[in-house]
């Protein structure tokens, strides 16, 4: 019988059980069972591609020209419109040959990071919460995590001031999320600009997460870090096309920033995938080089849907993060619970799937998230068995 002790690496049984597998399993039994499930756990959005994307799939897969191995740091017209993209969206001017790389989803690219810049007993500077790929990317390229706590009364900033000289003297990298999973706290210039500085002063890569950088509300467009003067120097930023175009299972995205930080994550893509399907990134030149339109409808969506459920939250008397980005509402947990037991109850009592805070991280304990990934009047039964249950 296969020894999982014996064979299995210390850094992968050093790895806490992923988050979403565990919901997975829970919301597997409730079906068994004949439950009707709203799923409000894990963020993959319920909206079809636009057309127009699946259009340009169709016709770049008949070409037979993409059906052979991509290069790695992907094709020149991909990189071209994501510049393009960046340029008009937050005017930032990025060179396709060298500052940009396509990315097999933005997830990816985070995952391969700390392989390029990490070596065994440097700490890694991660948010928490955060999404769970930071902390499990460093444990596997033998680096040690260290937590940022975000607070709510810090409008879930982290604190830098607060990070202990000790390991900030083998800190080597910083991820960030904002617009942040799990919160929906986007970040001010100002901040970014400190987080510059900062990192200058300790020699510490920036890596920016900005996969929900289009999914935001009331026209409060959300800031790339690379707008900040200087941070091209020390950093780097990941985009995804998944959730602004509904494509998260096409599995492409960006990342752009300082040329060498983006030639040490291409070494490691080179030794270890073959990059992204060719048509895809012809699908995505489309996306990013199309109207916008489809971004706008999709905000709308989701702020439609953000509104029914903060609403109903707050009537029945739940403390709820209004978010200002992103396709999540954070939710204070009733007093006398934890994340996992509100969650569990949840699922149990009301067969809503919500996702624990814990499970992003320790600062995440008392929260519970929620997805805006059903429509509004499954959002809206959702509110209704919350209500009924008169738990508060």
């Amino acid at each position: 019988m296969f020894d999982q002790k014996a064979k299995y690496s210390k850094r992968l049984t050093g790895l806490p059980p992923y988050l979403f597998v565990r919901i997975d399993q829970l919301k597997q039994e409730e079906r068994a069972m004949g439950a009707d499930l709203i799923d409000l756990s894990i963020g993959d959005p319920d909206i079809p591609t636009p057309n127009h994307i699946v259009e340009a799939m169709s016709q770049a897969i008949r070409d037979s020209t993409t059906h052979r191995y991509p290069s790695s740091n992907g094709r020149l017209d991909f990189r071209g419109a994501a510049a393009n993209w960046c340029g008009s969206r937050f005017g930032i001017s990025l060179n396709p040959e060298n500052e940009i790389i396509s990315l097999i989803g933005s997830k990816e690219g985070i995952g391969h990071t700390p392989f390029a810049f990490i070596d065994p007993g440097d700490v890694v500077l991660v948010p928490s919460p955060g999404y769970p790929v930071y902390q499990a990317a460093t444990i596997l390229a033998g680096g040690i995590p260290y937590p940022m706590p975000l607070l709510k009364e810090n409008n879930f900033l982290p604190l830098l001031e607060d990070i202990p000289q000790d390991i900030l003297k083998k800190a080597r990298l910083m991820f960030l999320n904002y617009p942040n999973n799990p919160t929906g706290a986007t970040s001010t210039l100002e901040f970014f600009r400190q987080v510059v500085d900062f990192a200058v002063k300790h020699n510490i890569i920036v890596c920016h997460d900005m996969a929900y950088s289009e999914m935001y509300y009331d026209n409060d467009a959300p800031h790339s870090f690379l707008e900040v003067p200087g941070a091209m120097d020390i950093g780097m930023e990941f985009f995804s096309l998944s959730k602004t175009y509904q494509m998260t299972g096409w599995r492409i995205g960006f990342a752009a920033g300082n040329k060498d930080l983006i030639a040490g994550l291409l070494k490691v893509k080179s030794n270890l995938d073959s990059g992204a399907f060719e048509a895809v990134q012809m699908a995505g030149v489309t996306a990013l080089s199309s109207s916008q339109d489809c971004v706008e409808k999709m905000r709308g969506v989701y702020q439609e849907r953000r509104d029914v459920l903060i609403k109903g939250l707050t009537q029945a008397g739940w403390d709820v993060y209004n978010p200002q980005a992103t396709f999540y509402v954070w939710i204070t947990t009733p007093s006398g619970y934890t994340s996992e037991e509100m969650t569990t109850r949840l699922l149990r009592e009301l067969k809503i799937v919500a996702t624990p805070g814990n499970g992003f991280g320790d600062a995440g304990e008392g929260y519970i998230r929620m997805a805006l990934t059903v429509d509004k009047q499954r959002m809206q039964e959702a509110i209704d068995r919350i209500v009924g249950w008169g738990l508060l």
